[in-house]
């Protein structure tokens, strides 16, 4: 067999093979614009594609609104047919062109078009790993297609399928099926031959029932059946010990068996079912999120509390939860818990305290011990009011970490750790103590830096007065602590304190011998004044005192920062703003939303800080 070289590839050939998407729709809105001949079908296949499809093994024939697969397709690697071979005596043979360089059609993609039918001639391309047939009107496909033994990847949703052949169940090498969006009413248990199967999609169908073998599928690592009428899972799907992500959500299902074996799921969509109890998950150590929303779900289990350490988001929206466990506290890294619209009357306040909390959702609850108002503010208002009302009861029922594992070695960096940026990093450890030989060896790395963030330290620890002259940055965020003891007046080269998240109330007046400091971090705690001491700290450029309970503004202490540059003041309860605030032009960032004063209007606020002090300075009496 031998292919001599012919003309430059055409305009015509650029657009088989980068058609305009928005050119055809896919299924039954082709049919509006009329069906193409078999001679015009044919003619997508020119000479010019069928030399790039030996070339390259691939064929792409996407939106061209085809009703059916044209024949010329099948005789595209029949050299006898002339009408298929571009003779060209004039120019040099390529060597691409030569026979031993054809390439088996691996890649054929009839996507979008209006095919009603597969021929059965499609088993003759046995060399086929990617298959296309996407947004079509199948409504069968041929036995034929069995003897595609080396496909790897099947699309075939947005169809018609009513059923699947027996001969379909022989791709064995099949890494990914694509079903979803036909009229599927059940799957044969043969499924369970497909064992290389790592992706599977069967959504938006109307499957009864998953057959028994699933479980047979021990590579699959996605699975997607939402939108069905499932109203149970098999027993053996938690013999998917593969699987990373599992869709349910839209099915009738009623119970869900014990989840434990899938020890790498990740994600699992559950919501609009039936499901009345959340189930065990006692190994999935893996999880990360559940979505559990529009069920009949009214507890939530201490064990499953207990179990769940490392999950980022808890959806369990629109269920009848009556009562939320103080225990949720120990979902140490929930970013998002979304609790809208259930029947929770009270909210544990300890939730306050939860060190990664960014989004809970509270809408649509009995709330009695929180306005509306509160609720509708968001989530910082929220958490900001759960922890002006916590108790020393209420810290009592967060479980302490066992004293062997505070004083557990591999908690704390060793001094070669230390010494290779100069910082000393012990955030998110859940401690609340450090051995004071940590801060000798942190003293030897000569650290500037400490970072002990994220953990649950109610005192700041005295080991830190060993580094009280060499510090310059101090990062106490996210804790339980109370009071500032006094010796952290000593700290002469501190630049940067955040003390964001925790319990304060004030500072103490030795603080205004922190004259080095540039940025002071306040955020989130229960302050209700501008603490005076801060008056001292002449070389501060950024303060934030957002989201805590300050009634007003000192500007007698505010204005001997004549080094301000950044002055956050949101979420407070300042009920008027001075005037004179306006001649402290040095301000390129001021924030005072989301307090209770009528002047400045939000109109003025939303223009920005110099349209705030100029409105300010305007104000101030002659």
């Amino acid at each position: 067999m031998l292919i001599l070289p012919g003309q430059s590839v055409t305009n015509m050939f650029y657009d088989v093979f980068n058609p305009d998407p928005n050119q055809f729709g896919c299924g039954d809105n082709y049919q509006n614009s009329g069906f193409l001949t078999k001679k015009e079908e044919d003619q997508h296949i020119t000479k010019e594609v069928i030399k790039s499809v030996r070339r390259t093994g691939q064929l792409n024939l996407s939106s061209r609104h085809i009703a059916t697969v044209p024949e010329k397709l099948f005789s595209i690697y029949d050299a006898e047919d002339e009408s298929t071979v571009d003779w060209d005596f004039g120019k040099p043979k390529k060597e691409e062109d030569s026979w031993w360089n054809i390439k088996p059609l691996s890649h054929l993609d009839l996507s979008s078009n209006v095919l009603t039918d597969i021929p059965g001639k499609i088993g003759m391309f046995q060399d086929l790993l990617v298959l296309n047939l996407h947004c079509n009107n199948l409504t069968e496909l041929p036995k034929e297609i069995g003897s595609l033994q080396k496909l790897t990847k099947l699309t075939l949703n947005s169809n018609k399928l009513t059923h699947l052949p027996d001969d379909f169940f022989k791709l064995v090498e099949l890494r990914q099926l694509t079903l979803g969006g036909n009229c599927l009413e059940s799957i044969s248990k043969d499924i369970s031959d497909l064992v290389m199967l790592e992706k599977l999609d069967l959504s938006n169908n109307s499957i009864l029932n998953l057959p028994p073998g699933m479980g047979f599928l021990i590579r699959l690592t996605e699975l997607n059946v939402a939108h069905n009428k499932l109203t149970e899972l098999p027993p053996d799907i938690v013999n998917l010990r593969s699987l990373l992500k599992l869709d349910i959500n839209h099915n009738s299902i009623q119970y869900l068996p014990v989840m434990g074996e899938l020890r790498k799921l990740q994600i699992l969509h559950a919501q609009h079912n039936d499901i009345a109890e959340i189930p065990s998950f006692l190994g999935c150590e893996k999880l990360q999120e559940i979505y559990f929303g529009n069920n009949f779900i009214k507890d939530i289990p201490l064990e499953f509390c207990e179990n769940m350490y490392d999950l980022k988001v808890l959806e369990l929206r629109d269920n009848q939860i009556e009562l939320i466990p103080p225990e949720i506290t120990t979902m140490v890294h929930l970013t998002r818990l979304d609790l809208t619209n259930n029947d929770i009357k009270e909210l544990p306040s300890t939730i306050g305290l939860m060190p990664h909390l960014q989004v809970l959702k509270l809408e649509g609850n009995k709330l009695k011990q929180m306005r509306a108002d509160i609720v509708k503010a968001g989530t910082n208002r929220i958490l900001r009011f759960l922890r002006e009302k916590i108790s020393e009861d209420d810290l009592k029922t967060i479980e302490n970490v066992p004293s062997d594992v505070n004083h557990d070695k591999s908690v704390y960096p060793d001094k070669y750790t230390m010494r290779q940026g100069n910082i000393m990093n012990i955030s998110m450890k859940n401690i609340d103590s450090i051995p004071e030989e940590c801060f000798n060896e942190a003293k030897e790395a000569k650290v500037y830096c400490v970072d002990l963030c994220k953990n649950k330290f109610t005192i700041v620890p005295e080991g830190l007065k060993i580094l009280a002259n060499d510090l310059t940055e101090l990062n106490l965020s996210e804790n339980q602590i109370k009071e500032l003891p006094d010796f952290l007046k000593d700290f002469a080269q501190l630049k940067f304190l955040d003390l964001s998240r925790n319990m304060l109330t004030g500072l103490p007046d030795s603080f205004t011998a922190l004259t080095s400091m540039r940025e002071l971090v306040l955020s989130n705690n229960r302050l209700t004044s501008i603490p005076k001491c801060i008056s001292g700290m002449v070389g501060l450029e950024i303060l934030l005192l957002n989201e805590n309970c300050i009634a007003s503004i000192d500007i007698d202490v505010l204005q001997e920062l004549k080094r301000l540059a950044t002055l956050d003041l949101t979420n407070n309860s300042i009920s008027s703003v001075p005037p004179q605030l306006g001649n402290m032009t040095q301000l390129r960032r001021l924030q005072i939303m989301g307090n209770s004063f009528r002047q400045p209007r939000y109109a003025i606020l939303e223009q920005g800080t110099e349209s705030i002090l100029s409105y300010l300075r305007d104000k101030i009496p002659l």
